[in-house]
């Protein structure tokens, strides 16, 4: 489990391709080393995976190709910096959302506005996610757990502040980047619970219908 606040952004040293996986190698700081052990949980982009060795000031972790084929680590490459973060602690404060890190979908970059008075994205994603992003509710992005703005059709914006924009990645993203999305899970059990409720009451009202119909007959 996360919280959606990003630690750091490291960088990502090598990748070695395997058969079926990639292996990631990611420098990551001393400090965010502290009680880190092999087996442990990992956010990379948002992407809970598992550390799979640790050397030094490096991290590796392994990355399936079910997670490359949804996720943008399948983008990542040597030099790319990703957002970072250590599994939930309990008895912490927790500043952000509680997060999985499993990604649900990807969104691409449509637009970027930066000005001296604000640094705004705007993220495209496939129709059937917008169920489940609301005005003012929350979003993981890229790991990051972020307030929707406005929405629009397939699309919804970010307004971020300079602390996030120092800390993340997100100020490096142009136009047609793939973002990393998980949405919030209890919004996806609350919408599809009532989804489900609406459609077994307009069946039995068909059936009713069908009923009262067969009886004038």
């Amino acid at each position: 489990m996360f919280t959606g606040i990003v630690q750091a952004t490291c960088d990502v040293v090598s990748i070695k391709e395997q058969s079926g996986l990639k292996t990631f190698e990611v420098k990551i700081p001393e400090e965010l080393q502290q009680g880190l052990e092999t087996g442990a949980s990992v956010a990379n982009n948002g992407v809970c995976l598992t550390v799979t060795k640790l050397e030094n000031d490096r991290v590796y972790f392994d990355v399936m190709e079910e997670t490359l084929q949804v996720t943008n680590l399948n983008f990542v490459e040597p030099g790319s910096k990703v957002n970072i973060e250590r599994s939930l602690t309990f008895g912490k404060e927790i500043g952000g959302h509680i997060l999985s890190g499993h990604i649900h979908a990807m969104a691409t970059i449509t637009e970027v506005s930066e000005t001296d008075s604000h640094y705004n994205l705007t993220l495209s994603v496939p129709e059937k996610w917008m169920d489940y992003i609301f005005y003012k509710g929350f979003v993981g992005v890229n790991g990051c757990s972020l307030t929707v703005g406005e929405l629009k059709n397939n699309q919804f914006k970010l307004h971020l502040i300079p602390e996030t924009l120092k800390l993340t990645n997100l100020s490096d993203c142009i136009i047609g980047d793939k973002i990393n999305i998980e949405i919030d899970s209890q919004t996806q059990v609350i919408v599809d619970t009532v989804e489900r409720i609406l459609a077994k009451k307009a069946l039995t009202n068909i059936d009713l219908a069908n009923l009262i119909k067969s009886n004038n007959t």
